[in-house]
């Protein structure tokens, strides 16, 4: 099964138990970790995820996730997770969420004598981003992520 297909089924999979907890399906992913595969569904919620929701979910799929369809898949661990503080912006939803917000972006190369960037996330189309009026090619770009400055709080 290819990974795209297996991580749309997976999404498909959380949106009942995610929605009977007042949750959101941030994102899901499948990567190889060192020598093992981790699933990771990312859910959130006004006013935060604890823990129980995270264990509904997982305890919600979990069982489906043994279906012979998914045999072919090399073992993995499944990991159900708040988005976080400083969550990854991935997905145009994920960048219209971020509209206005501190981003830090991580380049393959470096721009301007560095590989990170902080600012405020401007706008974004296709295949671009705009961070304190400077364009970036989103194929530039090695992540993205909310940015909080945890040097602020007194």
């Amino acid at each position: 099964m290819q990974t795209k297909v297996f991580l749309q089924k997976v999404r498909e999979m959380c949106q009942k138990p995610a929605e009977e907890r007042g949750l959101l399906v941030w994102d899901v992913t499948f990567e190889k970790e060192g020598p093992r595969h981790m699933l990771t569904v990312v859910v959130d919620k006004e006013g935060g995820v604890d823990i129980d929701d995270c264990e509904y979910v997982s305890r919600a799929i979990d069982p489906l996730l043994d279906a012979p369809e998914f045999d072919s898949l090399p073992s993995y661990t499944l990991c159900v997770s708040s988005a976080g503080l400083e969550r990854s912006l991935r997905t145009p939803e994920h960048y219209r969420w971020g509209l206005g917000r501190q981003v830090e972006l991580t380049f393959y190369r470096p721009h301007d004598g560095s590989k990170n960037k902080v600012g405020l996330l401007e706008s974004f189309d296709d295949s671009s981003l705009t961070v304190d009026g400077q364009r970036y090619l989103l194929a530039e770009i090695a992540s993205c992520r909310e940015y909080y400055d945890f040097t602020s709080i007194n």
